[in-house]
């Protein structure tokens, strides 16, 4: 196995309240509808387990598990970290933020990831699993951006 992380950060102002998007982060069935490629979001006590669908890495099938803890800065910072039940081993891990900030036009949500996933394939396809994981992780992050506007009911804001 060949550990292969890539990461992204993002930002928009969304014309909702602060307090609104929020809740909509702190839901884990919420969050998990939101998102594509989760077939659930489990919630226990402050970590949430997550199981993916079935993605393809060039060319190998991998349907991630993992478990992150989530602390809470309320109403303006929820972290998570990778941190896997005693005696689990986990092959996939997503750590990082999301950063919440009134701004006059609504809401500047700011979110930082990491996903590393363990994948029997070679150190030499490094540059090529990256890029891959970088095309999935945007594609995600569109799609869930798009469904949390729909939920909310609103819009993004050029600033």
């Amino acid at each position: 196995m060949t550990r292969f992380s890539a990461d992204t950060r993002a930002e928009a102002v969304v014309a909702a309240p602060r307090a609104e998007i929020w809740a909509a982060l702190t839901d884990p069935s919420l969050v998990a509808e939101l998102t594509p490629f989760v077939r659930r979001i489990t919630e226990d006590g402050d970590h949430w387990r997550w199981e993916m669908s079935g993605l393809k890495v060039l060319g190998v099938g991998v349907a991630p598990a993992f478990t992150e803890r989530m602390s809470y800065d309320e109403p303006s910072r929820i972290d998570f970290r990778h941190d896997p039940p005693a005696g689990a081993t986990e092959r996939s891990s997503v750590e990082g933020w999301y950063a919440l900030e009134e701004v006059e036009a609504g809401t500047r949500l700011t979110t930082s990831l990491e996903i590393t996933l363990d994948l029997p394939l070679p150190r030499a396809s490094r540059r090529a699993v990256r890029r891959t994981m970088s095309s999935v992780i945007d594609q995600m992050g569109d799609r869930f951006a798009r469904n949390l506007l729909d939920h909310l009911g609103a819009e993004e804001i050029a600033v």
